[in-house]
C-alpha cells in the first residue's frame, strides 16, 4: 500500500457525478477545523466554470477554498486544473487544447500536504474517471494513499453503484474508511431498507463506517450538513 501523502486526511469520491461530493467535502473540512487542525481542501481537477464579476471560477474550488483553514490559498493551489466545460475532464481539457499532467497533480498535492494537519481531496465524478490516455482518478487516489470516503447518492440503483465502487477502491489497495448517504431523490422508495443494506454490506465487506445520512436541505451549508454526520465515525476516519 502506498504511504499516505498526509498524516491525516481522506479522498472523497462518489457513486456518480452530482451526488454531493463537494458539499460533503466542505462539511468534512468544517469538522476538521473544529478539531483545531489546519485543514486544506484540494480539488485536483474541476470541470465547469462560470463567469462572476469578470472572472472565471469553479464553484467546487471556491467551496473547498472557503472551508479550508490553513494559510491563505489561491484558486490555482486548491484546483490546479480547471476547465470551462462541465464534462469528463479529458474531454474538457481537449476542448481547450490542453492536457492534464498527472505529475502536476501530485506536485500540487505534495506542496499542500506539509501545510496542513488534515488534507481533504475531492475527486471528480465517480472513482474511475479518465484524466489522460493512461491515467484516471483511481490512479490519483492510489498515488495519494489516503483513506477513501464514499458519497452514496441515494436514488434507485445506489446499492449496486456503492458496492461496485467499494470493490474498485479495494482493488487499488486503498481503505474505504467510511461512507455518507446523500439524498439525491427525495422520493426514493424504500430508502430506509437501502440504507440498512448499505450499512451492513459496506461494513461487512470493507469495514467502512456509516458516517450519516444527509437529507435535502434548504441551505446545505457545511454546518448544516455536519449536523447530520456522526462525530465518532469522523474521528475513526481521520485518526486511522
Amino acid at each position: 500500500m502506498t504511504p499516505p501523502i498526509a498524516p491525516r486526511g481522506c479522498f472523497v469520491t462518489g457513486t456518480d457525478t452530482e451526488v454531493g461530493k463537494t458539499r460533503i467535502s466542505a462539511a468534512l473540512l468544517h469538522w476538521c477545523v473544529s478539531q483545531g487542525w489546519r485543514s486544506i481542501g484540494f480539488k485536483p481537477v474541476a470541470a465547469g466554470l462560470e463567469q462572476v464579476s469578470g472572472r472565471w471560477i469553479n464553484a467546487d474550488v471556491q467551496a473547498l477554498r472557503q472551508a479550508s483553514s490553513a494559510v491563505p490559498l489561491t484558486d490555482a493551489e486548491v484546483g490546479p486544473y480547471q476547465f470551462r466545460a462541465a464534462c469528463a475532464p479529458h474531454i474538457a481539457a481537449a476542448l481547450e487544447s490542453r492536457a492534464i499532467d498527472f505529475e502536476v497533480l501530485l506536485r500540487a498535492a505534495r506542496q499542500l500536504a506539509p501545510q496542513s494537519d488534515a488534507l481533504v481531496v475531492e475527486g471528480v465524478g465517480g472513482f474511475v474517471v479518465p484524466l489522460t490516455a493512461d491515467r484516471d482518478t483511481a490512479d490519483l487516489a492510489q498515488a495519494l494513499g489516503l483513506p477513501v470516503v464514499l458519497v452514496v447518492g441515494l436514488r434507485l440503483g445506489c446499492i449496486n453503484h456503492a458496492l461496485l465502487t467499494a470493490e474498485s477502491v479495494r482493488a487499488r489497495g486503498l481503505q474505504l474508511a467510511g461512507w455518507v448517504g446523500n439524498t439525491v431523490d427525495p422520493a426514493m422508495p424504500w430508502v430506509d431498507d437501502n440504507i440498512v443494506t448499505l450499512r451492513q454490506l459496506l461494513m461487512k465487506r470493507h469495514g467502512a463506517v456509516d458516517l450519516g445520512r444527509v437529507p435535502r436541505l434548504p441551505n446545505p451549508s457545511p454546518q448544516a450538513i455536519l449536523s447530520h454526520l456522526d462525530p465518532a465515525g469522523l474521528r475513526q476516519v481521520f485518526d486511522r
